[in-house]
């Protein structure tokens, strides 16, 4: 099977044996737009908050957000198949950094996962893949703590999360933005946050 993103340069490669090559590239706003109009689309998606919008209003969100200085959108690859939307911003120009306190080292994540294939979900292939994006974004990046606001709702994504070592902080209520923009409205979020240390020890 040919790569698709082959020519793309990767901000952080890994390989791990018998689960093949994971690959973070930047996210490309047009190219890109289909994949992630597909996933968002999903009623597994609704939490991601896009369900209902067009492949154009896809794209003109993460064009926008290519704008910003602090905040990032990444598709993450593996071996040639694209499998989780990854976006890694700074607590502290985000809604969440008003709902707790931030420290020096501190990084926020969001990830949407790709749907299972027609092969249906395989066990351990979650863990394995979020270790490989917990490593870009805790050692690649060189940060302290990732910090993630699952809708208190989404059970799934808390258990996930809680499984893979985070460490459940208070529930909060993220403020309305409402910019030219960006509206999110209010969201009732479950903090978690994962410790550098938990992951990759020493």
């Amino acid at each position: 099977m040919s790569d698709p993103y082959a020519s793309r340069t990767a901000l952080h490669e890994q390989v791990t044996d018998g689960f093949g090559t994971v690959r973070v590239l930047p996210l490309d706003p047009r190219a890109d737009a289909g994949v992630i109009h597909r996933w968002v689309s999903e009623d597994r998606a609704v939490f991601w908050g896009m369900t209902g919008l067009t492949e154009g209003q896809v794209a003109e969100i993460y064009a926008h957000m290519d704008t910003l200085t602090t905040h990032h959108a990444h598709l993450v690859v593996r071996d040639a198949e694209p499998v989780a939307l990854l976006q890694t911003y700074e607590p502290e120009a985000d809604r969440v950094g008003e709902c707790y306190e931030v420290r020096p080292g501190d990084i926020g994540v969001h990830l949407l996962l790709a749907p299972a294939g027609p092969e249906g979900g395989q066990s351990g292939w979650t863990a394995r893949l979020v270790t490989a994006v917990a490593r870009y974004v805790l050692l690649g990046l060189d940060r302290r703590r990732i910090v993630v606001d699952p809708d208190v709702a989404n059970e799934k994504a808390i258990a996930r999360f809680l499984r893979q070592g985070f460490t459940a902080g208070p529930v909060v209520v993220l403020p309305e933005v409402d910019l030219p923009d960006v509206y999110l409205p209010e969201k009732k979020a479950q903090l978690a946050f994962l410790e550098r240390e938990i992951l990759f020890p020493g």
